[in-house]
């Protein structure tokens, strides 16, 4: 099987207005466009460009071919995603078993789990920076920005609570404090700190060990006016990818993208637990349960070339793995296939054969391919997802 598939943008409120149709080479809608799809998952199946419009999973079904484990994506953010974390798979099994003996609709507002699989998830920036809070940065780091904030009762009163008690280590004083955000007790905290952050700004401190962590944060409190998710994101590492570096969110760990067009693989799941930044449904309890507030660096992927012109993401887990394919016309790149793939074009003219047929696809479209092996010429940029190892 290969296939052209296709699927529209999805218009979430954070999506950016230009960042898609530049990829695409098309004017742009004059509305958000924040993702797009390519895969088989029931939230939104890509379409078979065959002439029949089927969607993918009716065709793999057709085709005597499995769901696919992993989900590709666009993303393209001009404002912050909500703070988010996804539970393991032996977590995602159990409250799922929970709410589904509790009778909660699947699409229900406050479901929190809607399948039985875990999500982690890479993503590769396509834009020059691609902007991130992803994980707990150390507390001492947090409280030398807080310090470069002022003197306000909210942020010393944020400084102090991060301070462990004799009875916990950094982990259990970070969770405690993201409970105490989350529970609508820090208000004030809230208020103080958005106040210290756009007056920090406006002074210009560009000399500030933390100015663009301070200026991301400003726009958060602009953006979410008394979210308490503010304080999360003042606990959590600022990262700025440049083209075609990635970052990994495993179970557990707490992102919010800010801004950027990227490629983004995940697991095939709809299981996320809210940390802030969004209207919709936060569950601290839930939320405490699942996340992990170890503190450290973000966890970077760096790409590695793994034959002339791929270079591999590995992170190994066992739903997906990545490759990004710089072709030339002078050579054309054969990647092996461990099952059903996805081949999605980023950049120039990228040609796909397999099984003796031939696709050709522009950026930000795709091909399914069913093979066991794929040929990718043409000249320009393409990215391969397939099950992983």
């Amino acid at each position: 099987m290969l296939i052209p598939i296709s699927n529209i943008a999805r218009d979430y409120a954070w999506g950016s207005q230009t960042l898609i149709a530049e990829l695409q080479g098309r004017e742009p809608s004059g509305e958000p466009e924040a993702e797009i799809w390519f895969g088989d998952h029931p939230g939104s199946p890509s379409r078979v460009d065959d002439g029949t419009g089927r969607p993918l999973d009716l065709a793999l079904s057709e085709a005597g071919l499995a769901p696919l484990p992993y989900l590709l994506k666009i993303l393209a953010a001009a404002t912050s995603l909500s703070i988010q974390a996804h539970p393991s798979r032996e977590q995602a099994a159990v409250g799922f078993a929970r709410e589904e003996a509790a009778g909660i609709p699947r699409d229900a507002g406050d479901r929190l789990y809607r399948d039985e699989n875990h999500k982690p998830e890479i993503i590769v920036a396509l834009s020059d920076s691609f902007r991130a809070l992803v994980g707990l940065r150390p507390i001492a780091d947090t409280q030398r920005l807080l310090a470069a904030l002022g003197e306000r009762a909210g942020v010393v009163a944020l400084a102090a609570a991060l301070t462990p008690t004799d009875a916990e280590d950094e982990s259990a004083a970070l969770r405690r404090v993201i409970g105490w955000a989350l529970s609508g007790e820090a208000s004030d905290v809230v208020t103080d700190l958005a106040a210290a952050l756009d007056r920090s700004v406006g002074a210009g401190r560009s000399d500030s060990d933390f100015a663009a962590e301070t200026a991301v944060l400003s726009e958060i409190a602009g953006a979410f006016p008394g979210d308490p998710g503010l304080i999360v994101a003042t606990l959590m590492n600022l990262v700025e990818l440049r083209r075609g570096e990635a970052l990994f969110a495993p179970a557990g760990v707490l992102h919010a993208y800010q801004e950027g067009l990227g490629v983004e693989l995940m697991a095939a799941s709809d299981n996320v637990l809210r940390g802030g930044l969004t209207p919709k449904h936060v569950d601290v309890t839930e939320l405490l349960q699942i996340v992990s507030t170890d503190s450290g660096p973000a966890p970077i992927v760096e790409p590695i070339e793994v034959a002339p012109g791929v270079f591999g993401y590995d992170v190994g887990v066992p739903d997906f793995r990545l490759a990004r394919v710089e072709t030339t016309f002078e050579a054309v790149t054969e990647i092996a296939l461990a099952g059903t793939a996805i081949v999605l074009a980023t950049r120039g003219d990228v040609v796909v054969e397999a099984d003796g047929k031939r696709v050709e696809l522009v950026p930000g479209t795709a091909a399914v391919v069913a093979a066991a092996s794929v040929a990718i010429g043409g000249a320009g940029e393409a990215f391969v997802a397939q099950p992983g190892a």
